[in-house]
């Protein structure tokens, strides 16, 4: 019974932190948006959207290969001194991994062509540094929430595409990680971007057959964006 309440007591907490977490990025942009309409000259608003070449590390993982995919959101900065500013986000982030069937000796035991999708909604919390007048880099905690995953195998194999649901899924809710990167914003508010995120925690579930298997996220992102 103990061990039953002390289960159920950490799920309840792992629901409420997950909703804390998209709560605070949704007040965090609802506020921004309030004092850029006020304080359009301090406080920005914008969209971005690039590239994703995103894989998974770890011991079991040498024989993937990445996957290209693509991210789309919205950022705001919010200046903290005349060098340093806040930036939340919010983005969809196409993730994953493929498996080519070169490598047959891979986990998931196939030697077919198969891209494994792992989408999420991630949350970046970022502090960014101006180096010189456009040129920043910027670093934080970034929190990410799985909306999608399917394999998507090659044309006419006998595996075809199979979307997977929550109850089915090896592969938790909810990963953190850490995001590093650089930016130039134009004087016109058009910005490009690279940004790299090393994930902090094992994507796998416990009591599945990947129990003891130990995988963490990786992208590479490149993008362009305007701030308003």
């Amino acid at each position: 019974m103990i061990f039953r309440f002390v289960c159920i007591t950490q799920i309840k907490i792992i629901k409420n932190m997950k909703k804390l977490i998209v709560l605070t990025g949704v007040l965090l942009l609802t506020y921004t948006s309030g004092q850029a309409q006020s304080d359009s000259k301090s406080v920005e608003l914008g969209a971005k959207a690039g590239v994703n070449l995103s894989t998974i590390s770890g011991d079991d993982f040498d024989d993937v290969d990445s996957r290209t995919s693509f991210n789309i959101g919205l950022v705001a900065e919010i200046p903290i001194s005349e060098r340093f500013s806040f930036q939340p986000e919010v983005f969809y982030s196409g993730q994953g991994f493929d498996i080519l069937e070169r490598n047959q000796d891979n986990i998931f035991d196939t030697n077919e062509n198969i891209e494994y999708q792992l989408d999420y909604i991630q949350v970046p919390l970022l502090l960014k540094a101006y180096l010189i007048k456009g040129l920043s880099v910027e670093a934080g905690p970034q929190f990410g929430f799985k909306v999608h995953e399917e394999f998507d195998a090659e044309p006419n194999s006998d595996g075809g595409d199979l979307e997977i649901n929550s109850d089915d899924s090896y592969v938790k809710d909810f990963e953190t990680s850490l995001a590093f990167g650089t930016s130039y914003k134009f004087d016109s508010g058009f910005f490009l971007s690279a940004r790299y995120t090393m994930g902090l925690t094992n994507i796998f579930k416990e009591d599945t057959l990947f129990e003891d298997v130990d995988g963490k996220n990786e992208v590479l992102q490149f993008g362009l964006g305007l701030m308003f």
